[in-house]
C-alpha cells in the first residue's frame, strides 16, 4: 500500500505542469487559436525560471521571469498568427525551434560551458495540517507543493469561467463562429491574442516547474516533449479544463510509473521503454477516442473583410 501511495503522490506532483500547460491550451483553443509553440513556451519557461531563481536566490523571481518569458514567446506567436495571419502550425513550429536555439545560446552566454550542472533548491512540499494525516488520501492530495494546489484550483476556476460566464461565451464564440462574433461586436482578434497571451503565461510557469520544483537544474533537454503532451491532453480532454485535469492525472500516473519501474531496474527490459510510456499513451488514447468536440474554427485564422 505504501508503494501505491508514493506512486500516486508522485503522479499528482508530475501531472501539475502538464495540467497547467493543457489549461493554457484549452483557453487559447476555445477561441480558435492552436498554440503549437507550446514546446518552446515550456522550454523558455524552464530557462527563465532557472536563471531567475539561480541569479536572485528567490523562487518567486524565477516564476515571474518564466511567466514573462512565456508571455513574450506567446505574444510573438499571437502577433504573427492573429494579426499577420500566418499559418498557426508552421509559425508555432518555427518559433519553438527558434526558442531552442535562443535558450541554448544565452544560457552559455550567461553561465559559460559548465562541466557540472548548476543547481538550485527546489520548492518545498506543504503539508496541510490535519488533512495530510488522513490515511491514504492525505499524503496523496495534501502533501504537495503550492503550485500543485493552485493548479487544481485553477482548473475549476477555468471550467467555471469558460462554461458559466459571459466572458467564456465570448471566448467560445470566437472559436465556433468568428464571423458571427465579429458581427455581434466582439473584437475577435483581441480576444484571440489575449487568450494566447494567457496560454503563454501558464506555459511559462509549467516549464519553470521542472527546474524549480522537480530537478533543481536546467538542461536543453529538460522539457523533452512534455509541451506536446500538454497539447495532446487538451485534445483528449475535449477542450474542457476538467477533462484536461483528468487526463493530466492519467499522464502523471504514467510518467510516475515509468520512473518507478525504471528505478527498479527490471532485468532484460530497456529503461527507455518506460521513459517513452507517456508519449506512447498519447498515441494510443488519440487513436482510441472516436469523438472530439473541437471548436469549429480551431486553427483557422480570422481574416476580417474590410
Amino acid at each position: 500500500m505504501t508503494a501505491i501511495v508514493n506512486l500516486l503522490t508522485r503522479a499528482l506532483f508530475m501531472s501539475t505542469p502538464l495540467i497547467l500547460g493543457a489549461l493554457g491550451e484549452v483557453i487559447a483553443e476555445r477561441t480558435g487559436m492552436m498554440v503549437t509553440a507550446v514546446e518552446g513556451i515550456f522550454l523558455i519557461g524552464a530557462w527563465g525560471g532557472f536563471i531567475g531563481t539561480y541569479l536572485s536566490g528567490n523562487m518567486l523571481i524565477g516564476f515571474l521571469l518564466a511567466t514573462f518569458c512565456g508571455l513574450m514567446v506567446a505574444m510573438l506567436y499571437g502577433l504573427t498568427t492573429v494579426y499577420m495571419e500566418q499559418h498557426q502550425i508552421v509559425m508555432g513550429t518555427a518559433i519553438a525551434i527558434l526558442v531552442t536555439g535562443f535558450c541554448t545560446f544565452f544560457y552559455r552566454v550567461i553561465f559559460g560551458i559548465q562541466t557540472t550542472p548548476l543547481k538550485i533548491e527546489t520548492l518545498p512540499v506543504i503539508e496541510i495540517p490535519i488533512l495530510s494525516k488522513i490515511p491514504i488520501i492525505g499524503p496523496i492530495l495534501f502533501s504537495q507543493n503550492i503550485i500543485t494546489y493552485l493548479t487544481y484550483v485553477l482548473a475549476i476556476i477555468a471550467w467555471y469561467v469558460i462554461f458559466k460566464t459571459s466572458l467564456g461565451l465570448t471566448m467560445r464564440s470566437c472559436g465556433e463562429n468568428a464571423e458571427a462574433a465579429d458581427v455581434a461586436g466582439i473584437p475577435v482578434r483581441r480576444v484571440r491574442f489575449l487568450a494566447v497571451a494567457v496560454a503563454g503565461c501558464l506555459g511559462g510557469i509549467a516549464g519553470a516547474y521542472y527546474p524549480i520544483c522537480s530537478v533543481g537544474m536546467y538542461t536543453s533537454e529538460i522539457i523533452d516533449g512534455r509541451g506536446w503532451i500538454a497539447f495532446g491532453i487538451c485534445f483528449l480532454g475535449n477542450w474542457s479544463p476538467l477533462g484536461s485535469l483528468a487526463f493530466g492525472i492519467i499522464f502523471g500516473i504514467s510518467e510516475a510509473l515509468g520512473v518507478y519501474v525504471k528505478a527498479l531496474g527490471i532485468a532484460g527490459v530497456p529503461s527507455e521503454l518506460f521513459s517513452a510510456l507517456p508519449y506512447f499513451l498519447v498515441i494510443v488514447l488519440t487513436v482510441v477516442r472516436r469523438q472530439f468536440r473541437a471548436p469549429a474554427q480551431l486553427g483557422s485564422n480570422y481574416i476580417k473583410d474590410e
